[in-house]
């Protein structure tokens, strides 16, 4: 049963989380004045994209820290009901190769390239859309592509959902149906209209391809903690 202790931490970790954030405003600020990008700092979704490319340069370890365990487990096929199966028989490690990530992949919100690696730890896959939308972590993306040795593999796609299929808008153009999987990591809770963007990545999905999820979750049936959650989002 989980502890008290535990279920404390639970509770009040996205409000410390919070509360660290914005430690990393001034400094943002001060950044934009130094390199007199005036124009970022009275735009508003500007401002709010490097503030926290700065953060998450200094969130973003622990949080991969935290989840490594499972999401290499999703991405290396050995999740069944949303736990980790580590069985070491035939019929395990079958399910696992013909469950695991491969082929043509988004990856969506790719942030700083913090789960870059692991895509070369799964095998098989051959092509990585990383969509990021963010200038502010687009270097530091590339960078890791550089350090995984995944040059002409990974790409980085600094556009967002809505605009994948437009080769208007970045030099590439995904097409419809044409993508084996799909990686989403702890970033479906920040994107703008979620339902039209998440019908929009669908249609890039082959038939019968796979969506690995890793996300915050909505409380259904517990009151106190759907009311909790309207109250951290809010």
């Amino acid at each position: 049963m989980t502890s008290l202790w535990t279920i404390f931490w639970g509770l009040i970790d996205p409000w410390l989380f919070m509360s660290c954030s914005l430690y990393y405003l001034p400094p943002t600020i001060l950044a934009l004045l130094r390199a007199r990008d005036i124009s970022t700092l009275f735009s508003w979704p500007r401002l709010q994209a490097a503030w926290f490319g700065r953060f998450w340069a200094w969130a973003g370890p622990s949080v991969r820290e935290g989840g490594q365990v499972r999401v290499g487990s999703l991405l290396e096929g050995r999740v069944r009901g949303g736990r980790i199966v580590d069985g070491d028989s035939d019929e395990d490690r079958t399910a696992a190769a013909a469950l695991r990530v491969r082929g043509v992949v988004i990856e969506v919100g790719a942030g700083s390239g913090m789960w870059v690696n692991m895509f070369t730890k799964v095998g098989g896959v051959q092509r990585v859309f990383g969509v990021e939308p963010n200038a502010a972590s687009q270097p530091a993306l590339r960078r890791r592509v550089k350090e995984a040795g995944l040059d002409g593999v990974y790409e980085v796609v600094p556009v967002g959902i809505e605009e994948l299929g437009d080769a208007s808008r970045w030099d590439g153009k995904i097409e419809p149906e044409s993508v084996d999987c799909i990686v989403s990591i702890l970033c479906l809770c920040s994107i703008p209209d979620q339902e039209a963007n998440i019908a929009t990545l669908y249609g890039y999905l082959k038939k019968g391809g796979r969506w690995y999820v890793y996300e915050h979750v909505q409380a259904k049936s517990n009151l106190f903690m759907k009311l909790y959650q309207a109250l951290s989002t809010s």
